[in-house]
């Protein structure tokens, strides 16, 4: 009976063993497929707008400045409970992660724009804008990394060219019914 147990284990841990832990960037498990959940004006105030904000901050406001303790009396919420957890160069370099990050949420299929129409992922302007958001945030990734409060400086351009590559494009329109048009109309002034 020991033997069959000791078999029975050795079994057990040599498949587990054997296992290749799924490698970075590997396919997601079978069976999903990534869906948007909000339209693309939704997506991007909930998401870029806030984080690069906070990377436009550090231009001016050092992180590293402690910040006041927050109230974490009863009435607290959980925002201000927590709000000093990740926060001073890591909330900048986070943020910078999750601008980069939100290049591939644009790009998710089936996704539509405020208006009604479908983001045009297809559309190569559109897919180098996404690929310069991604830049973008890893360049910002990288001067949070440096904690040097002219390199956000610097870095702030460029994440400000970056959304205004695909803002102008596809956004900056005066009816927003031309929105997500590859070259929509703009009525003259």
């Amino acid at each position: 009976m020991t033997r069959h147990c000791v078999l029975i284990a050795a079994a057990v841990l040599s498949v587990a063993c054997n296992r290749t832990p799924a490698a970075s960037g590997s396919q997601p498990e079978a069976g999903y497929s990534p869906e948007p959940h909000s339209n693309l004006a939704q997506m991007m105030r909930g998401i870029p707008f806030t984080f690069s904000n906070i990377i436009f901050d550090a231009q001016s406001q050092d992180p590293a400045t402690p910040r006041v303790a927050a109230d974490t009396g009863g009435s607290a919420g959980a925002t201000a409970t927590f709000k000093n957890v990740y926060g001073g160069w890591q909330e900048v370099e986070n943020s910078a992660l999750a601008l980069a990050e939100t290049a591939n949420l644009v790009m998710i299929p089936g996704r539509l724009c405020e208006n009604g129409k479908p983001v045009p992922i297809e559309d190569e302007a559109y897919r180098t804008a996404a690929r310069g958001l991604a830049a973008a945030g890893q360049a910002a990734y990288k001067a949070a990394q440096s904690k040097n409060l002219d390199a956000m400086v610097d870095v702030s351009d460029t994440v400000s060219m970056a959304c205004a590559n695909c803002h102008e494009r596809y956004r900056d329109f005066d009816d927003p019914k031309d929105r997500c048009t590859p070259g929509g109309k703009r009525e003259a002034p």
